[in-house]
């Protein structure tokens, strides 16, 4: 995930939220292309941070969150179709939508802790808003990496199928879901989400981000990463 692919990405939400309700789609499918869904942030754009102060990095930590949680925005249901592995901000981007199906095979995790910085694109709210304490814990203080059926069973999606049935099941959700009255399911959105909560979690995220992109263990990171050892976090 770079800085490119989410203003891109927010131009076509902004595009959908522009469209009259004429020809509005009645749902969105968000999947990836190739069996991939998303390994998260790109690693030359973490490695940037490191590089740059605790000001600049916040305020582009918040506006990178926005680029890509701009699909919450939108008043009609989103399927995500995650047909491979999502990983950190990947993994964030399922839990925006309404709905998810993952793929058995795939493997799912927010390893933000593992790569010495305090989780973001929302996941630390999101995730304790949707499922509690308990299971938010278990998937950011541990960085566990689940697959999907691991995942359907803890509650995180809402079916997990072979990866090649991913796609063809969120379009039978879609349709499900295009059935019902479009005007209700646009207030039920309004309804379940609290933009105001969010908006202030990633706030908080960001400056916690911010705080570890110019500690010595995110350099460690970067470094391990570069040499492909794992990292030794000194706390510094």
């Amino acid at each position: 995930m770079t800085r490119e692919m989410g203003l891109e990405f927010k131009k076509i939400i902004d595009g959908l939220m522009e469209t009259s309700e004429k020809n509005k789609p009645r749902v969105i499918i968000l999947t990836g292309k190739n069996d991939i869904f998303s390994a998260g942030g790109n690693f030359e754009l973490l490695k940037s941070f490191s590089t740059r102060d605790y000001e600049t990095n916040k305020k582009t930590m918040f506006e990178f969150y926005n680029l890509f949680l701009s699909v919450r925005s939108l008043d009609i249901p989103v399927i995500c179709a995650a047909n491979g592995h999502a990983i950190g901000a990947g993994f964030s981007l399922t839990f925006a939508c309404d709905i998810r199906v993952f793929a058995n095979e795939a493997k799912y995790q927010f390893n933000f802790v593992k790569l010495g910085i305090h989780p973001g694109m929302g996941s630390s709210y999101i995730v304790k808003e949707l499922f509690g304490t308990h299971i938010a814990n278990r998937l950011l203080f541990l960085a566990e990496t689940l697959n999907g059926e691991e995942a359907f069973r803890l509650g995180l999606c809402n079916d997990s199928v072979p990866q090649k049935e991913v796609l063809g099941r969120a379009t039978e959700i879609a349709i499900a879901l295009s059935e019902s009255a479009p005007l209700a399911l646009s207030e039920l959105k309004k309804n379940t989400y609290d933009k105001e909560k969010l908006e202030a979690a990633l706030r908080k995220e960001a400056e916690s981000q911010a705080r570890n992109f110019i500690s010595a263990d995110f350099k460690e990171t970067i470094k391990a990463i570069e040499q492909k050892r794992k990292p030794v976090f000194k706390g510094l």
